[in-house]
């Protein structure tokens, strides 16, 4: 049931400010967006009484410097919990719960290639191990394997290195993240031991992606391609490679606030602003043709 509260946009904007200031993981980016928001609120810009036109008002401005999409205000049209990250989890389960766990496709193609279809996050670990396990030790049989990511729009890095454990032979540094609470970097490994059968590294592996493949699905093929384990067809992605974490600042909006940054060990970089660039580009309804294509000229060789 949809809560109605009184808007105030002052201290929301005050709290967003503070937040940002002290969270972000660019700070000197995080202190020119603390002056655009506080010179706009003094401007009159945010002078609205709507908490969904505020938070596309300020998300405007807090992504107008550097384009990062993963800062945001976000707008809740239920009550958002108190508890930090809490409002993300509470919206999503819903999600998880009507995709069989984030995996709404499991099927066997002809030429004993397989499609696995991960829609429409990659969900918490704790929630998804048991249905990505049973989905991947389904497929390990196959032949070539087609990971459909054109609907995914993030998740968790945690589950990123479980499904790219059963892609690969060995324990394998995937990812590092920077973070800027205690400006630490911590890496991301693949799992030298995966529940039930392995796919393994070395049966061949198409990712399909389009512009809505966001975050940690691009995380996922981007992992996997600059490993050269998989091949990407499909549509350039989004752009986000900032883990956040979210603040509650009114009970309808959710400071988001990206608290670090991905490092990929081979690129040195990460798909932040660009994307993850397809080897194959073709439209996203196309993609799943031109991959099978692929594959069974692969298996065929």
């Amino acid at each position: 049931m949809t809560t109605v509260t009184k808007l105030q946009p002052g201290p929301v904007i005050d709290e967003t400010v503070r937040l940002l200031v002290e969270h972000y993981v660019f700070p000197e980016t995080a202190g020119q967006l603390a002056d655009l928001l506080r010179r706009r609120h003094a401007e009159g810009a945010y002078a609205v009484d709507d908490a969904e036109e505020l938070a596309r008002l300020v998300t405007a401005d807090l992504q107008s410097v550097n384009g990062d999409r993963h800062l945001s205000l976000q707008y809740h049209a239920d009550r958002v919990p108190e508890k930090q990250g809490a409002a993300v989890l509470e919206s999503i389960r819903g999600d998880f719960d009507t995709s069989l766990g984030g995996v709404p496709r499991v099927a066997s193609l002809d030429g004993g290639i397989a499609l696995l279809e991960l829609a429409p996050m990659l969900f918490p670990l704790e929630w998804a191990a048991e249905p990505l396990s049973a989905a991947l030790a389904l497929t390990s049989r196959a032949q070539a394997l087609i990971v459909d990511l054109r609907a995914n729009r993030g998740g968790d890095p945690d589950t990123v290195a479980f499904v790219c454990s059963h892609l690969l032979d060995k324990r394998t540094h995937l990812n590092s993240m920077y973070w800027r609470d205690g400006e630490r970097t911590e890496q991301s490994w693949s799992q030298p031991h995966v529940p039930g059968a392995r796919f393994g590294g070395s049966k061949p592996v198409y990712v399909l992606t389009s512009n809505h493949t966001f975050s940690a699905a691009e995380e996922l093929a981007y992992d996997l391609q600059q490993l050269g384990r998989a091949v990407i067809v499909g549509e350039r992605t989004r752009g986000g490679a900032h883990p956040r974490d979210g603040w509650t600042v009114h009970p309808h909006l959710e400071a988001s606030i990206p608290i670090g940054r991905a490092i990929n060990p081979v690129s040195g970089t990460n798909w932040e602003g660009t994307g993850v660039q397809p080897d194959i580009a073709c439209a996203p309804a196309d993609a799943l043709d031109r991959a099978l294509t692929l594959a069974r000229a692969r298996l065929a060789g």
